[in-house]
């Protein structure tokens, strides 16, 4: 079999998974996002390495929820030097300074994606969400995170301190192609696994939202006619009190 068709195999079979296993944690993941925006509170995202453009899949686009809160934060990013990020991602105490920054307040919702959920800065800003009265929402590999040490001080992971985890069903490692010729893995899933996760989530909120009486804040596309001005109102809203936009 070609490597690209046996990549979309594995992708096909992660998602297969997740609708099968985590459509109750997805529906659970998206009544919190619900019952945090018709009570006025915020919905933080946060990640680090390549799991903070999952932070940045839900902010800003079009058919999105317009009250999303990403955490950017470039010295856990890529842009800046990727190999800093890895060293940054492991720091005892990083979370702390964000979590201040960013004001994050009982009954608000974070999701914290990690795919070992193993490292420092994950797993103390879930401690520090749980400890501060907000909903915390894991998107991780348990399959991954469950075989691999903690390199948090308490030795414990990301999903042991969620109140909701998001499993995105992939292997360990993430990488889900073999070549024998190099004896390597490559392709992951976890990105587009992830994604599907929350814009699941963000449907299930927009539908529970409907059946509360409440009317969701979705921004519209800006390259269809009316967008803009629909986007604008939103913008004007929320320009003070949602930190990137």
């Amino acid at each position: 079999m070609k490597k690209h068709i046996e990549y979309f195999d594995n992708l096909s079979r992660v998602l297969d998974e997740i609708r099968e296993k985590q459509l109750d944690s997805i529906g659970k993941a998206a009544e919190a996002f619900a019952v945090a925006l018709e009570n006025g509170r915020n919905i933080f995202l946060f990640g680090t390495g390549h799991s903070h453009m999952l932070a940045e899949e839900l902010f800003y686009r079009a058919g999105g929820l317009v009250k999303i809160q990403p955490v950017f934060e470039e010295d856990l990013m890529l842009h800046i030097s990727a190999s800093k990020s890895t060293e940054f991602e492991r720091l005892e105490g990083y979370a702390d300074k964000l979590f201040s920054d960013y004001s994050m307040k009982e009954n608000d919702v974070i999701v914290i994606i990690s795919n070992s959920g193993r490292n420092g800065v994950c797993v103390d800003m879930a401690q520090l969400a749980k400890e501060n009265g907000l909903t915390v929402i894991a998107l991780t590999n348990l399959n991954h995170s469950k075989s691999m040490s903690s390199r948090h001080p308490s030795g414990k992971k990301l999903y042991e301190f969620a109140d909701i985890v998001l499993d995105n069903m992939g292997c360990v490692g993430d990488a889900s192609v073999y070549f024998p010729e190099i004896n390597k893995n490559a392709a992951p899933t976890s990105t587009s696994a992830g994604a599907a996760m929350l814009n699941a989530v963000v449907a299930g909120c927009i539908e529970k939202m409907l059946e509360d009486g409440f009317e969701p804040e979705v921004f519209s596309s800006s390259n269809v006619d009316g967008g803009d001005a629909v986007n604008e109102a939103y913008l004007n809203k929320y320009r003070d009190i949602i930190k990137s936009l």
